[in-house]
């Protein structure tokens, strides 16, 4: 089922969407906001992430904090989402990525299972970047 949410009157998105991770769901699972952010210091996430791309799902796949293997996961969304304002029109105009956030829970459709990762020159590029907006203190937009 393809699901397509309006914010002000605009389509957003039509999907699929892409939720990447550790952590290891299973089908009809729900993600909710209210739990640890695998990003900045951890704080507890008001929001819950997807994208439309499968390239920034690996992402968080990869980065995500946890021991476990990434993990991507179709999901649909149940309420509104908006655009992920930590990508849209800060780092990339436009929302190239087709991320978006919400503080609905997402629906885990299925388990994406052939994916093949960034290469590592890639992820300690990414790693190294990430690092950087920690030092200069800068946080991912949580409120």
């Amino acid at each position: 089922m393809t699901t397509t949410i309006l914010k002000r009157d605009i389509t957003l998105d039509s999907g699929p969407f892409y939720h990447g991770t550790k952590a290891d769901l299973k089908t009809g699972d729900l993600l909710k906001p209210g739990y640890g952010s695998n990003y900045g210091e951890g704080k507890k996430a008001n929001y819950v992430y997807m994208t439309a791309t499968l390239d920034a799902a690996k992402w968080g796949a990869e980065l995500a904090v946890g021991d476990g293997p990434g993990r991507i996961y179709r999901v649909e969304p149940t309420g509104a989402f908006e655009d992920d304002p930590n990508l849209t029109d800060k780092k990339f105009p436009g929302n190239p990525t087709r991320s978006y956030r919400t503080q609905q829970p997402l629906k885990i459709v299925d388990e994406v299972l052939d994916w093949d990762g960034h290469s590592p020159e890639e992820l300690q590029k990414m790693r190294d970047q990430l690092d950087e907006l920690k030092r200069l203190g800068i946080e991912a937009i949580n409120d």
